[in-house]
């Protein structure tokens, strides 16, 4: 019988591998970004109102909060809208390097939203970031659209990341991602009530049987269990590895790019070039962080 570690770990991993396959779903999914986002958010709500219910979790809260809750539901509206809206423009690849930049966003965002000052390193980190992204920009030109849609998909998951940090300390997780949820659908559809292919029939509902299972596998097992299950591994393992264990994503995203989308997945020697400066980059950020942390709690003056 495997040990009760192992399996936390093997559980972390499969966690990291359906973060890797929400792109993937992204491509094989034939219906455009907003409407995808749309019945992503309102399935995982009602699947996490049901967790909720089972688990009899308290939803009650302030009305200030509720409204926090809200623009906090949005950001992350958004920020899936233009991960997927990036994967439509160009590919997986190009999307899941892009992303990976929201480390860096969030080195800038974190000391004002908490009010500490910015660490020497990270603006370093951040320049290599900058030289691996340009790198990358110079030999995929083409894919420049996908290239800014990433950015931003990359920066908006950093400040959704930095802004739940602050709800968890006060509320609990399910609750949080319930109403988000559901914000993000209350916002998406209030946009398509003015827009003018919005909720009809011919080209909203109208879904294939493909599209119907792929969206439901996104929602149920690549959102709503993924947040479950990943709130349960944090009480086994540390929140520095399953940060950095997280940063696979990329890398098991990649290669199942390339098995599945091998036409339009292989990339130039530039791309991979500028891609591993940012991966590693991001690696030794995770590492280094951690290490600081470490001292912090024994004592050591690290300054």
């Amino acid at each position: 019988m495997l040990g009760d570690k192992l399996k936390n770990y093997l559980h972390l991993h499969l966690l990291v591998f359906i973060a890797g396959f929400t792109a993937v779903l992204g491509k094989l999914i034939t219906i455009k970004a907003i409407p995808l986002v749309w019945f992503r958010m309102l399935i995982a709500g009602l699947l996490m109102l049901v967790y909720i219910k089972l688990t009899r979790t308290k939803l009650k809260v302030s009305l200030k909060t509720f409204f926090k809750l809200g623009l906090a539901g949005i950001v992350v509206a958004l920020h899936w809208i233009t991960f997927f809206g990036a994967i439509d423009v160009s590919n997986i690849s190009i999307t899941l390097v892009m992303f990976s930049t929201g480390a860096f966003f969030a080195s800038f965002i974190e000391p004002i939203i908490y009010k500490r000052k910015i660490i020497w390193y990270e603006i370093i980190f951040g320049v290599i970031v900058i030289i691996g992204v340009s790198i990358i920009i110079n030999t995929e030109f083409k894919y420049i659209n996908g290239i800014i849609l990433g950015v931003i998909s990359a920066f908006l998951s950093s400040l959704f990341a930095v802004i739940n940090g602050k709800f968890v300390e006060q509320h609990n997780a399910s609750m949080i991602s319930f109403y988000e949820f559901i914000a993000g659908v209350a916002f998406i559809s209030i946009y398509l009530a003015f827009a003018a292919d919005g909720f009809t029939k011919e080209n909203f509902f109208a879904l294939s049987t493909n599209d119907w299972i792929y969206i439901s596998i996104l929602a149920s097992v690549c959102t709503a269990y993924a947040f479950i299950g990943s709130v349960h591994i944090m009480r086994y393992i540390s929140p520095y590895t399953v940060v950095l264990t997280y940063n696979l994503e990329i890398i098991y995203g990649i290669v199942l790019a390339l098995i599945l989308f091998s036409e339009t997945e292989k990339m130039s020697s530039g791309f991979y070039a500028g891609a591993l400066l940012v991966v590693a980059t991001v690696l030794a950020n995770g590492i280094i962080k951690n290490r600081r942390k470490r001292k912090s709690t024994e004592g050591i003056d690290v300054s």
